[in-house]
């Protein structure tokens, strides 16, 4: 006959793990990605979403902060002058600079088409743009996807989410991580 373990054990670990989900999602929730500043990287990367996204690459990329620029995530259906006429990018800018990714559908498949082009464009350096909630998961997602020694400079895209938008992408997060953690 096995020995018993306390009954009080198991609501110590539950109420730990609880303890530490919770002050994780604080620190998630309270401490935000924010901007990057005006340094240089060789691309820059738009992940397709949440307004602002698109905006703030370009912005980058006509400032000179970028040589080129990946938008990942673009509907099949969106036309390359289309995408110009809309986000007001001229046709040399577009045709020298700008990709658009049509290959993903969400944050891991975002990662595995940026690490495809960084590798094409032999980049070593890229600025990520996306919403502030979504950075850390996509800057995970990313740095396991992109070749050794890339740099990743986050640019998060200020937003107000919601609590529910917060918890839901914090519980991502973890699931994320828990998913490399298993070989996933």
């Amino acid at each position: 006959m096995r020995p018993r373990k306390p009954p009080g054990l198991f609501r110590r670990i539950g109420a730990a793990v609880l303890l530490v989900w919770t002050l994780g999602f604080l620190w998630f929730a309270l401490a935000l990605p924010r901007p990057a500043g005006p340094q240089k990287t060789d691309g820059v990367i738009a992940l397709t979403g949440a307004g602002g996204r698109i905006p703030r690459a370009i912005e980058v990329l006509r400032a000179g902060q970028a040589r080129k620029l990946l938008v990942a995530g673009v509907a099949s259906e969106v036309r390359p002058g289309e995408f110009a006429a809309e986000y007001q990018v001229s046709p040399q800018l577009l045709a020298c600079c700008v990709t658009l990714g049509f290959e993903s559908i969400d944050t891991r498949s975002n990662a595995l088409e940026a690490s495809r082009w960084i590798a094409a464009e032999h980049l070593t350096s890229v600025r990520l743009v996306t919403t502030d909630w979504h950075m850390r998961r996509a800057v995970f997602d990313l740095s396991l996807a992109v070749p050794k020694g890339v740099k990743i400079l986050p640019d998060a895209i200020p937003s107000r989410p919601s609590l529910k938008t917060l918890f839901i992408e914090y519980n991502k997060l973890l699931a994320r991580i828990a998913a490399w953690l298993a070989g996933w």
